[in-house]
């Protein structure tokens, strides 16, 4: 087991509140010291509250969930002496109602490139058993509701 932290601060900047007109910027800080400026999406918010230069929760969470897949990749690739050079994924989220009738990230579509080099390449089916075996093992994966659809791009 491992626990894992994050702290996320935000504070008033002018009067507006109570009449549901304030900024939503904030700070999420992490054990390694980076700082990320985070803000509701203007997806949800309209600007001027929202700050669409800011990372946005359901931006964080697909790039996590991307992120997760990725890393196991990577680590599956390398376990069976495949060389990669390069990893790319053009992650969406769908946001939309569940079958509960409330709003929720219910698709996370990946679409990984990945560029190997060597003289060992995988094969297509070797690379589409690489990103399936990665998609059980992420723990993020393991942990949602959201279906994920993994469609790597071939090489």
């Amino acid at each position: 087991m491992s626990e894992h932290f994050a702290s996320v601060q935000w504070q008033r900047q002018a009067d507006g509140f109570i009449d549901r007109h304030y900024s939503r910027e904030h700070i999420w800080k992490f054990d390694g010291g980076i700082e990320i400026l985070a803000s509701a999406s203007p997806h949800i918010v309209p600007e001027p509250d929202a700050n669409a230069a800011c990372v946005d929760p359901e931006e964080a969470f697909v790039a996590a969930i991307s992120s997760c897949h990725m890393l196991w990749f990577l680590a599956i690739a390398a376990k069976h002496q495949f060389i990669v050079d390069r990893y790319t994924d053009q992650a969406v989220g769908i946001l939309e109602k569940n079958d509960e009738g409330k709003l929720a990230i219910t698709k996370i579509y990946l679409n990984p490139q990945v560029i190997f080099s060597g003289d060992r390449l995988p094969s297509e089916q070797q690379i589409e058993d690489m990103h399936e075996a990665a998609h059980h093992r992420c723990f993020l994966a393991n942990s949602v509701k959201s279906e994920i659809i993994v469609a790597a791009i071939g090489v």
